[in-house]
This record gives structure tokens, C-alpha cells and sequence, in this order.
């Protein structure tokens, strides 16, 4: 069973990431269906498009898109899937909608590390547009921006994972504007929440 041009995934554990283990004890942390936060983003390849080649192979565990696997209500509040989902635990993922693939960056995306506010006088714990870059790519390797570089990236185009129990900001080469260098006083934010994934 293959699509023409979109893989097949499945959930690697379950469609929604809601529980925290603390100590010995597991926390609810969402009931609703509506928040994209607490949908899965970690699915595996279960078949690869059929009207081209990809390095991605069956099997391979992938970070996806949170609408994949979000459920909604319709306008009589009938809990529905996504229009992606094909049958039997299974959804249809296009090839841009996939950001990671075992450990790897997928495409054009990069994934970075918050940086620690030092801003005595703010209340942002992380420093606003910057990240450590975590995960790099062949675009921005060519640039000379590679893993450990801090940088400067554009507002509002970076969207949110864990991986590794690590909190990443994903987002496009382009979307990175200016390379800091490291200076060694930066220190990566990983909020403790994040560690009990």
C-alpha cells in the first residue's frame, strides 16, 4: 500500500502528548482536543510515496506537523479527525510537512536551542529571536552556521518541540537573520518541564 505522492505515518506512541511524568507520579497536563501544543508531533514512516525518490525509509521515526494527528469538532460538535487521516490508525503526510527524520534535519529546517535571558530587569526567562543552533543543515553549513553557533532569528518563525527531552525551536534557513558568533557566555534555556516528556 503506497501513496502517489504523500507517505503513510502512523503515531509512534498515541496522537496526543498530555501526560508529565513527576517523581513516580503522572500529571494530566490537557484534556482538550483543541490546544495544538499537547498533539503528538513524533510519528513513524509506515510507506514512502511511490512517484518519487526520498531518503526517508519505512520505519524511520519522523517529527511531524501537529495537524496530522489533531482531532476537532465540527459545527455540530462532533469530535472529527483530520483531513488527513486515511484508515486504521493511519495518515496521509506530505513531503513538507515532515521537519525531522531519525535525528536529522529534513529539508531546509534547522532546530534551535532558547537561549537564557541574562536580563536582570525582564521577565522573559529566554532571550527573545535568539537560539544555539542544535540541529543544522547542508544550507546553513555552507553559510558557516553550524551546531553551537548562536543566532538571530526572525519573530514569529519559529514553532515548538521536544525532542530528546530538549525544548527546540524548528523554523527554515532563511528564517535565520543574523549569525552572533559565540561568545561563551550564552547559556542554552531548557525549561524542566521539557526534561519530563
Amino acid at each position: 500500500m503506497r501513496s502517489l505522492y504523500n507517505f503513510i505515518v502512523k503515531p509512534l506512541s498515541k496522537r496526543y502528548d498530555n501526560a508529565k511524568k513527576i517523581n513516580d507520579k503522572t500529571l494530566i497536563v490537557n484534556t482538550s482536543i483543541k490546544n495544538h501544543k499537547f498533539v503528538s508531533k513524533k510519528a513513524i514512516i509506515v510507506s514512502t510515496p511511490s512517484a518519487f525518490e526520498t531518503k526517508i525509509k519505512v520505519g524511520d521515526i519522523v517529527y511531524v506537523h501537529h495537524n496530522i494527528f489533531r482531532r476537532w469538532y465540527d459545527n455540530k460538535g462532533r469530535e472529527r479527525n483530520s483531513s488527513l487521516y486515511f484508515k486504521d490508525n493511519l495518515w496521509l503526510c506530505s513531503v513538507d510537512q515532515i521537519y525531522m527524520y531519525n535525528n536529522k534535519p529534513f529539508n531546509d529546517y534547522c532546530f534551535l536551542m532558547p537561549v537564557l535571558n541574562t536580563d536582570t530587569l525582564s521577565i522573559n526567562k529566554e532571550k527573545p529571536n535568539v537560539g544555539i543552533v542544535k540541529y543544522s543543515n547542508n544550507t546553513l553549513e555552507a553559510l558557516g552556521i553550524t551546531t553551537g553557533a548562536s543566532v538571530t532569528f526572525t519573530p514569529n518563525s519559529e514553532f515548538e518541540f521536544i525532542i530528546n527531552n530538549e525544548r527546540l525551536y524548528c523554523m527554515k534557513s532563511n528564517d535565520i537573520a543574523i549569525l552572533n558568533g559565540n561568545e561563551g557566555n550564552e547559556k542554552e534555556y531548557n525549561p524542566s518541564w521539557a526534561k519530563s516528556s
